[in-house]
């Protein structure tokens, strides 16, 4: 008789998860899992349902429809017990600024229930590994922005919880902050953690992801991995840069006139244009562009990008809408 399969259960569950306010659908039927040692990147427009979501599963909001479970936990029904489980970083600090990094970082242990001596070495770990040491002991209120974003992340860790939610937590952190935290998240995961990301880089999604989705309106337009993202949406792009923004005005009118469709923005000087048809179809693009008369300064031929997928799926919303 052949051995049964491992099957691991995943850590974070959101089955059919909404929440309306009024007459306002925030999330509607929204349903995904992360198993341990993987990160799940939930990408999405302003408002379109992504902190409502972390909010229901970390048991901040009450959820109208759906379940949700941390750890095989319904959060619902134990959410004492499922909050012990979780490590949440939110988009507004959390710590207190009148304290130091390392009274914050003792107060969440306490929050935790960690035992003293576990709790102090938890502290001293945390803060040399995310080199925090020179400003450990000055209160928060001298902190620059992404120090003090270092230190919500940090306190999220506390625990070591199973299941990890990140909501935007690089806003505000420099290059070299960033990727140090990159790094971090990245070996959290290894050591099995389940992490829920929220970015409104979409480069660290594409850096950092197993899986991510894209969610627009409440609901989930695309979900894979990044390259099946990328490769699902079955067109290169184009990106001409013009000499003016007025130059850039009339070889859009131009293309637009011969059925040519655009990524839209506000002013500057780059064209960038979705070709689903290859690269015929590319110089094909860049000859329009020469007859509307506006001097082509540069151009760069690509495979899309995140960026672009992101674009393309929010655009496509926006469109049906209207239609």
């Amino acid at each position: 008789m052949s051995a049964e399969p491992n099957v691991v259960a995943p850590v974070i569950v959101a089955d059919g998860l909404s929440k309306s306010y009024d007459d306002t659908i925030a999330v509607d039927n929204l349903s995904f899992e992360v198993q341990p040692g993987s990160i799940f990147a939930l990408l999405g427009p302003n408002g379109a349902g992504k902190t409502t979501t972390i909010n229901m599963l970390t048991t901040l909001l009450p959820i109208d429809d759906g379940r949700a479970s941390i750890a095989g936990v319904d959060v619902t029904e134990h959410p004492d017990v499922a909050r012990g489980l979780i490590g949440l970083a939110g988009q507004s600090a959390a710590v207190d600024a009148k304290l130091t990094a390392r009274e914050n970082l003792d107060l969440f242990g306490r929050l935790y229930k960690i035992r003293k001596a576990e709790r102090q070495a938890r502290t001293n770990e945390l803060i040399e590994r995310f080199r925090m040491t020179d400003y450990a002991d000055r209160t928060v209120d001298t902190y620059s922005g992404g120090q003090r974003r270092r230190l919500d992340v940090v306190a999220s860790l506390i625990a070591n919880p199973p299941a990890l939610f990140l909501d935007e937590p690089t806003t505000g952190l420099d290059p070299r902050s960033r990727a140090e935290l990159w790094d971090e998240i990245r070996r959290l995961a290894d050591q099995g953690a389940a992490v829920v990301l929220t970015t409104q880089y979409l480069d660290e999604a594409d850096q950092l992801a197993d899986w991510v989705a894209v969610i627009d309106e409440g609901v989930i337009a695309a979900s894979g991995t990044a390259r099946q993202l990328k490769d699902d949406l079955e067109q290169d792009v184009l990106e001409v840069r013009l000499k003016t923004p007025e130059d850039r005005a009339a070889a859009a009118a131009t293309l637009r006139e011969s059925g040519v469709d655009l990524v839209e923005s506000e002013g500057g000087t780059l064209l960038t244009i979705p070709v689903p048809g290859g690269s015929a179809d590319g110089l094909s693009i860049l000859r329009r562009v020469e007859d509307s008369g506006a001097p082509i300064v540069d151009f760069h031929y690509r495979r899309p990008t995140l960026d672009d997928v992101f674009l393309a799926l929010t655009d496509r919303t926006t469109r049906e809408e209207s239609a």
